[in-house]
C-alpha cells in the first residue's frame, strides 16, 4: 500500500530525510518512531503529497506521488499533529463542512457524519461547539474528519500527543478498530509501549535514515541478539550462580533484586538444559524465564537522540 525507495528531502544543506526505503502491506499498523525533528512528520507529508521530496520515488495505492497526487488523496486521510477548527461551529457542521468538501451530498452526508460520531464515541457531543471539547475528544473528531471519504490509507501523526491516559486508551482502541477494518494505518508516537501493543510493524528514524524496519518481534531480535534469563531460586543464588557461570552456554550471570539474570552466549537458542542443570543440583526454582525486551529498550538501543 506505501512504498518509498531513496525518498529525500533537503532543505539548504540539511536532510530531513536521507535514502528512504519502506514498504507497507496491506493491513499493516505501522509504527514510525524517532526523536523529535528525526523526520516523521516530513515522511507523512510528502506521503500525503502536501510537500514534494528532493528525489526519491513513493507510492500509495500503487500511484506515484509525482504523477497521481488526487488520485492518493482520495484514498488517504492524513491527520497532522495539530490540525485547525473553526470556532463558531457545532461538531456536526464541522463534519458535514468536510463531507460537503468530498462531495458528498443529500441526507447521506447527514447520514455518515452521524456514523462517524457514533465510531469514534462523540455522538453525544454532536450539538456541542468543537472549542468546547477537550484534547482527548478533539483528536477523535480529527479522525472522524479524515474517515468521511473512506479512505484506504491512514496517515496520523502524533494522534496521541498530549493526551490523558484516559484519552490515550480510547485512541489506541479505535486504532484497533480501524485496522480490524481493513485499514492500512502509519501512525507515528513517543508513547512507545502503547505502540508495540497495537503495532504490528514498527520503523525506527534518526537524523532522516530508517535505523530498522520491520515485524516488531524482529525488532526485538535484532536488538537482544544473546537471550538474557531471568531466574529466582528458593535455595542459595550464589551457588545456584556459580553453576551457571560455569555452563559453556553461559556468558554472564549478575545477582540483582533477588534474582538471577544469566545472559546466553550468542546463538544460544535452546537453554532448557540449565534448568534441568540447576533442580539436578537441589535447586528449587520459582522463575526461569527469558526477560523480555520492550519497545522503548529497543528505541533507546538504536538510536543516538541525534537530530537532523
Amino acid at each position: 500500500m506505501i512504498k518509498t525507495y531513496d525518498l529525500t528531502k533537503v532543505y539548504g544543506e540539511i536532510r530531513a530525510i536521507d535514502g528512504l526505503t519502506l514498504e507497507l502491506q496491506e493491513g499493516d499498523l505501522y509504527g514510525y518512531i524517532g526523536p523529535n525533528g528525526s523526520g516523521k512528520t516530513t515522511t507523512m507529508r510528502i506521503l500525503a503529497t502536501l510537500l514534494q521530496p528532493s528525489w526519491g520515488e513513493a507510492y500509495v495505492c500503487g500511484y506515484s506521488i509525482y504523477t497521481h497526487p488526487k488520485e492518493i488523496r482520495r484514498l488517504v486521510g492524513f491527520m497532522p499533529d495539530y490540525f485547525g477548527l473553526y470556532d463558531d461551529m457545532k461538531v456536526i457542521e464541522y463534519l458535514e463542512f468536510f463531507a460537503a468538501c468530498y462531495r458528498i451530498k443529500g441526507p447521506t452526508r447527514r447520514k455518515l457524519c452521524e456514523q462517524m460520531l457514533e465510531l469514534v464515541d462523540l455522538a453525544y457531543k454532536r450539538d456541542a461547539l468543537v472549542t468546547s471539547l477537550s484534547r482527548g475528544m478533539t483528536q477523535r473528531l480529527g479522525l472522524a474528519r479524515v474517515l468521511l471519504h473512506d479512505p484506504q490509507v491512514l496517515i496520523l501523526d502524533e494522534p496521541a500527543s498530549g493526551l490523558d491516559p484516559r484519552a490515550r486508551i480510547e485512541i489506541r482502541n479505535l486504532l484497533k478498530q480501524l485496522r480490524s477494518m481493513g485499514k492500512t494505518i502509519m501512525v507515528s508516537s513517543h508513547i512507545l509501549p502503547e505502540l508495540a501493543d497495537i503495532c504490528n510493524k514498527v520503523g525506527i528514524i534518526e537524523r532522516g535514515k530508517l535505523l530498522v524496519s520491520a515485524e516488531v518481534a524482529e525488532v526485538m531480535r535484532q536488538v537482544r541478539q544473546q537471550p538474557v534469563l531471568k531466574i529466582r531460586v528458593l535455595t542459595s543464588q550464589d551457588q545456584a550462580a556459580r553453576l551457571l557461570e560455569d555452563h559453556p552456554s553461559v556468558e554472564r550471570v549478575d545477582i540483582r533484586d533477588g534474582h538471577i539474570y544469566a545472559t546466553l552466549r550468542k546463538g544460544v537458542d535452546d537453554y532448557s538444559e540449565l534448568a534441568t542443570l540447576l533442580v539436578g543440583a537441589g535447586h528449587r526454582l520459582v522463575l526461569f524465564q527469558e526477560e523480555e525486551i520492550n519497545l522503548e529498550t529497543a528505541f533507546m538501543a538504536l538510536t543516538k537522540g541525534l537530530t537532523a
